[in-house]
This record gives C-alpha cells, sequence and structure tokens, in this order.
C-alpha cells in the first residue's frame, strides 16, 4: 500500500508510460504482429523452521524456473507451492509487492482479503499474470499481455540464472534489414512525422494527449506540450525517419505513434549505442488490433537500417527479461491541490492544515554558491558528470552538445520552460556540484476546480562528495539531501504540485529523509538484443529501499 499521502497513479507517480512496451498489455491479441509473421522441544521447532523455509523455496522456483520437475516454474508447480503455505506465509508473499496486493484485493472485491481467499485468486491467474502482479503497477488479469511476441525476438530469456556473458544476442548486417516497412492491415498506412512542422507536432501533441497512459480510475493523463515532446524526441543526432506514425488511410488521422532518440550507453566496461525507445501511443479504440509489436518492429527495424542493433526502453509491466527494477516515489509540494484532485487522501486521524505543515518547505535555499547553470558551466559539469556516474553500471555518456540539449536552462516563446539545472560554484570558482529536473504535466480529467497538475521529476545530479576515494557514503548522502532539499525548494518556487524520482542512482539515500512517498509502481529497464546480468535498481526483495546496494542504474528517461 502507499504511504498515508500518496494516491498511486500512473502518470503522476508510477509507469509513465513513455516506453516501448508499455503498450504490451493492452490486449491479449497484441502479441502477434499485425503482418502475420513473428515473440515444542528444540528439534521439533527446527523441523518447523525447516518446512518453512522450503515452502517459500518451493515458491521461488516455481517463479524462477528452477523447479526440479521436467517441466520447471510451470504455473502447476507454482499453485502447488503457494497451496502448501501457510497464512502467513501467504500474506508475506503478497506482501513482497504492492501491485500483486492490489492485484489479488482487485480479483476478490475485498481491500483485505483472507490466506484463503488470496490463494484462492492466485490460484485463478496463469504464472505470467502472478509474475505480472509481483512487479507491475496494477494491471488487472484481463490486461495481461503473453509473451508470444517476445518469445520471438532477441531478448534474455527467464530462467536464465548465474554469471552470464554480456553482450549482443544476434549479430545482423544492414543487408539483411528490410528496406520496406511491414504492411499493416487494410485501411492504414505508415508515415514519418515532422516535428518541426507546427501542425505535425500538434498530431503527435492530440494522440499523447487523449490516448496515452492514464490511471487505473482515469483520473490523470500525461499532458505533453510541443515544447516538452520536441526536447525528449530532438536531441542532437535524432532523426526524423525515427519518428513514426500510423495514420488512418481515408481519414489521415494519426492513430498510433512510436519514437527512438540515439543514445550513447555505457554498460559496465562497454560502449554501446542504442536507441532509446520511446512514446508509444496507441488511439483507444483500435487497441487489440495488434498495432504495438508492429510498431516495435518498425522502429527496429529502421534502428537497424542506421547499424545501431540495441534498443533502450522501460516498462511498467514485466517482460523477458529486465535489467533492472527500480521504484516509484514522489514528494508533495503543494498537498492541498494534491488533495483537492484526489491524488493524494487525507489519512485518518489527521487534517488537512497537518499535512500542509508536513510538506511546507522553507521560501530560500541554503546551499552556498547555488546558482542557475549557465553555458559557460558545461565543461566543468560534464566532467564532473563523467566522474561521478563512474559509480554507476548503465549510464548515458554525452557530448558537449547533449550535454546543451539536456541541462541548459531555455525559455521557449510561449514563456515554457522544460528543464532546470542548478550549479554551486565554491569561492575558487570551481563547480563542486549540480542537479536538475524536468517538468511534465498531468491533465486532471473531469476536475472543476484544477485542470492540470505541474509535476517535476528528477533527472540528473552530481557531487564532488561522491567522487572522493576512499569513498564516503555518510558524507554523500548529508550533501545529497542538502542539494536535494533546495531543488524542491526551487520546484516549489516554480509552481510545481508534486516533485517525482525513481530510486535509482543515489536516491535511497534522500528520498526518505526528504518525505517522498513509496508509490506502488515500477519502473523496469530492459536492453533489447543484448544480455546484461542484473544491476540492482536500489530497491531490495521486499521493494523496499536499499541504502547498503544503492543503485546501479545511472539512466533517466524523460
Amino acid at each position: 500500500m502507499p504511504p498515508e499521502d500518496s494516491k498511486p497513479t500512473e502518470p503522476v507517480v508510477d509507469d509513465k508510460g513513455k516506453q516501448v512496451a508499455a503498450a504490451e498489455s493492452e490486449s491479449e491479441d497484441d502479441d502477434e504482429p499485425a503482418t502475420g509473421d513473428a515473440a515444542p522441544a528444540a528439534g521439533s521447532a527446527d523441523k518447523k523452521k525447516k518446512k518453512k523455509k522450503s515452502k517459500r523455496a518451493k515458491v521461488k522456483e516455481a517463479l524462477t524456473g528452477k523447479s526440479s520437475s521436467s517441466d520447471g516454474g510451470s504455473e502447476a508447480d507454482l499453485k502447488k507451492a503457494l497451496s502448501s503455505l501457510t497464512p502467513q506465509q501467504v500474506q508475506e508473499f503478497i506482501a513482497l509487492n504492492p501491485a500483486l496486493a492490489k492485484e489479488v484485493a482487485h480479483a476478490s472485491g475485498s481491500a483485505n482479503p483472507s490466506a484463503d481467499e488470496a490463494v484462492t485468486q492466485l490460484r485463478k491467474m496463469n504464472l505470467q499474470d502472478i509474475m505480472t502482479g509481483l512487479a507491475a503497477s496494477g494491471k488487472n488479469a484481463k490486461d495481461m499481455g503473453s509473451y508470444k511476441f517476445w518469445q520471438t525476438q532477441p531478448v534474455p530469456r527467464f530462467g536464465e540464472e548465474g554469471q552470464l556473458e554480456e553482450g549482443p544476442l544476434r549479430q545482423q548486417k544492414v543487408e539483411d534489414v528490410p528496406t520496406e516497412p511491414a504492411p499493416l492491415v487494410a485501411g492504414f498506412e505508415w508515415v514519418t512525422m515532422d516535428l518541426t512542422n507546427d501542425d505535425e507536432i500538434k498530431e503527435v501533441y492530440e494522440l499523447l494527449n487523449g490516448h496515452y497512459v492514464e490511471d487505473d480510475e482515469a483520473m490523470f493523463r500525461f499532458n505533453y506540450s510541443p515544447s516538452i515532446l520536441r526536447w525528449a524526441m530532438m536531441p542532437p543526432g535524432w532523426k526524423k525517419d525515427y519518428h513514426v506514425g500510423v495514420r488512418a488511410t481515408e481519414s489521415r488521422k494519426l492513430v498510433a505513434f512510436i519514437s527512438a532518440i540515439p543514445v550513447n550507453l555505457r554498460v559496465r566496461s562497454k560502449n554501446i549505442v542504442c536507441s532509446e525507445v520511446n512514446f508509444l501511443s496507441i488511439h483507444k479504440k483500435l487497441r487489440g488490433k495488434r498495432l504495438t509489436p508492429v510498431l516495435i518492429k518498425e522502429i527496429t527495424r529502421r534502428s537497424n537500417l542506421n547499424e545501431i542493433w540495441q534498443g533502450l526502453y522501460t516498462a511498467g509491466v514485466v517482460l523477458p527479461k529486465p535489467v533492472s527494477t527500480c521504484r516509484y516515489y514522489h514528494r508533495a509540494l503543494n498537498w492541498q491541490k494534491l488533495y483537492e484532485v484526489g491524488f493524494s487522501p487525507l489519512p485518518a486521524n489527521s487534517k488537512p492544515q497537518y499535512q500542509v505543515r508536513k510538506y511546507a518547505l522553507p521560501d530560500n535555499t541554503s546551499t552556498k554558491g547555488l546558482r542557475a547553470l549557465e553555458e559557460k558551466d558545461l565543461d566543468a559539469v560534464m566532467a564532473l558528470y563523467k566522474r561521478y556516474t563512474k559509480r554507476y553500471d548503465m549510464t548515458p555518456e554525452f557530448t558537449r552538445e547533449e550535454a546543451y540539449h539536456w541541462f541548459v536552462p531555455k525559455i521557449e516563446p510561449s514563456g515554457e520552460q522544460v528543464v532546470w539545472t542548478y550549479v554551486v560554484e565554491d569561492d575558487d570558482k570551481n563547480i563542486t556540484d549540480f542537479f536538475s529536473f524536468f517538468s511534465i504535466e498531468s491533465s486532471a480529467i473531469g476536475n472543476a476546480k484544477h485542470s492540470v497538475i505541474r509535476v517535476a521529476y528528477m533527472f540528473y545530479y552530481a557531487s564532488d562528495v561522491g567522487t572522493r576515494e576512499p569513498s564516503d557514503k555518510p558524507a554523500l548522502k548529508t550533501r545529497l539531501n542538502e542539494l536535494i532539499h533546495d531543488a524542491l525548494i526551487l520546484a516549489k518556487r516554480f509552481k510545481f504540485d508534486v516533485f517525482n524520482a525513481l530510486s535509482l542512482m543515489d536516491n535511497a539515500l534522500f528520498l526518505e529523509q526528504q518525505k517522498f512517498g513509496a508509490g506502488d509502481g515500477q519502473l523496469h529497464y530492459y536492453l533489447f538484443n543484448y544480455r546484461l546480468n542484473p544491476i540492482s535498481g536500489g530497491v531490495d526483495r521486499k521493494n523496499q529501499l536499499d541504502e547498503t546496494t544503492l543503485s546501479g542504474i545511472g539512466t533517466v528517461m524523460p
């Protein structure tokens, strides 16, 4: 369950939906491409303890495919193991992830189902439903897609354990890549969108704002402005060819879209050029038409033609096979507004005035030397970024041109600003720290008082304290809390209502101290056509912040 001050909603808190695989769960039919091709005594107590451990092991084996049966990891194995658990163990099993608890509660029609009822509902689910519920953001069973499509793709498989050899799964050549897209079903056609054209970016904007990810209660939906879309989809190296649309042939209406940008990704000691795939959206009336795999295959084809063979994407659902899993956290800045739109409930035995006081922030920042980033700071900031991000297993490496695009604040002609970056300059004019955040609004659907929620998202940061040898985690924790506290003050000053962050990077060192509440959503990171040993996502097996391990993910996707 979420903390007292939160209401789990996908657009504001959980899976941001801008992921290549997010729509994979729109319909069970979506896994097949529309083109038809392919994816009392001491001794007694000890016995009880051993028996308890054995039952847990059975569940783990069933989930991970390590069952000793000939068809290890089958649904029968899992359901048999679940039936052998005690009521307490059932509750422990479900408590491992809030999303699974939400699934069971939804299916049973009770907010607090008994252990027997929980087992009954779990037995009704298939293996994938349970796996997805364990790590997704609360999709119900009818929305669970199968893995038929992904089984045809070069992605890691579930059940692969131990230290694996990292690298590409499939070697390809440009001459083997089709030069034309696969044909669509009658009545639809491929188009390449021109995001420099105001009319065409407006079409993308309208498709996303009307049909992109929204919460289960249809209360909130992402509200991307053209400025944000251009920032996210047109960094240095962008290609028009990577802005892929589907139109209805007769009406010319844009009904589906997917995009990608090139990114130079450091994966442990290797550098790979990837397509970072994003903004997959399909008109609600066409979900179930099996467009999702076709869109994925088309953006893959276009990337391959440019000799890019790997893809980076994220999703709130479990697919084969996550590199890492991070959890969403959010921090109320304007609690009263969040309460009025139905996002933040009033905790039992509390009053609105208390919640407002709880999340109150000072008017002014306290870090000496803190100021807005200027272009002249860019080289020093990127040198600091490079030193700091050595601590992560997966992170982008930016050119100066890319850093200018992603970090230097710019005011659009409309007066809109997309990204905010601040540096700390010491008495010797050295840049010792920086942090950044970006903006995405969410529409408050049908709310009479408020039309939008302004959401700030934690972007990249670095501190000299984190580059010291030997490392000093307590000092880094202190410094990050100082910096992020000021980031919250600045976001409040710019009229943001909530500040969101994931458990990636070193965020576990400041999230709880800065009163971020845990959402019930998770974000899974994936690499297409690349096998990679798991990377910590900053949370432990019980989905709680893990300051001991921290996260190896240093990649934030706008």
